[in-house]
């Protein structure tokens, strides 16, 4: 009776879901087209449709074409294909909406079309990670989708920042530094150092809240345009985001330095207010 009745009152979940069936359907149809192309076909197909992503053509229209490409690449560059419900959270994931999948169902692999998506803009994609491992590890791992299709990649620790490159080899001494603390090479291999404004310019930047709000309160402390590092906010990809927006959200970013201009000031007040007469030189309003 209660599956009778569930297939007559279908969940909001359900319903939201068949509504993105037809654009999972032409994500299907394009994949067909570009299987017959050879590397160099997609990557043609890539920046053509960047081209026409920054001419302003909207990003609904491209998104079963980008959805594909994406794919296909992840075929050739990682031997793994998107699955239906990998396209279908990054569906909603391209609609700013949360999308809720399994342990085990790809949230990594599901995330690398609407940021893909969304990095043809050129205006910039950040994918907010619960930590630094996870931001190598994704920038190295899924880099690879990207690159391949043209864009630009980027990553941000604790005080470091890096370029996906894949023809960057950490150095020898590097590899000692970490085999003592048993880390993993491959996060320094393909990882080439930058600048953090470097960083930010690229299409797509992995990285931790903390490392992404640091830098938000860097910038509001500069004085100077070029002693900024990042570039106006435009789309973001976080990952298990009740942990972030939640739980992390609950302890505040400060930044504090020692304030030596203020300090002299004080002594200076301190040195002179005991000569100050109260009947002459002190005036209350």
């Amino acid at each position: 009776m209660i599956n009778f009745l569930k297939t007559i009152f279908k969940d909001a979940n359900q319903k939201a879901v068949e509504k993105l069936l037809p654009l999972l359907a032409l994500v299907n149809e394009r994949e067909g087209f570009l299987t017959e192309l050879d590397d160099q076909g997609i990557k043609s197909k890539s920046l053509e449709l960047k081209k026409r992503v920054e001419s302003g053509e909207p990003l609904d229209g491209v998104l079963p074409e980008a959805f594909a490409m994406v794919r296909e690449a992840a075929k050739r560059t990682l031997n793994q294909r998107h699955f239906d419900s990998q396209v279908l959270g990054g569906i909603v994931l391209s609609q700013g909406k949360i999308a809720e999948m399994k342990t085990g169902e790809g949230k990594t692999l599901a995330a690398t079309m609407p940021a893909y998506l969304h990095g043809l803009t050129g205006k910039g994609v950040h994918i907010v990670t619960v930590n630094d491992y996870l931001a190598q590890r994704d920038t190295v791992w899924m880099g690879q989708i990207y690159h391949f299709l043209g864009l630009k990649i980027g990553c941000l620790v604790h005080e470091n920042s890096f370029l996906y490159d894949p023809d960057w080899k950490a150095t020898k001494q590097e590899d000692v530094e970490r085999d003592e603390l048993a880390s993993f090479k491959v996060f320094h291999d393909f990882l080439r150092p930058a600048t953090r404004a470097e960083v930010y310019q690229a299409d797509i930047v992995y990285g931790t809240n903390h490392q992404f709000g640091f830098d938000y309160l860097r910038d509001n402390l500069a004085y100077r345009k070029e002693n900024l590092a990042q570039r106006e906010l435009y789309f973001a990809i976080i990952d298990e985001v009740d942990s972030i927006l939640i739980d992390e959200a609950r302890t505040p970013l400060i930044i504090s330095t020692p304030d030596v201009d203020a300090a002299k000031v004080y002594r200076e007040f301190a040195r002179v207010t005991p000569r100050l007469n109260p009947e002459k030189d002190i005036r209350f309003s």
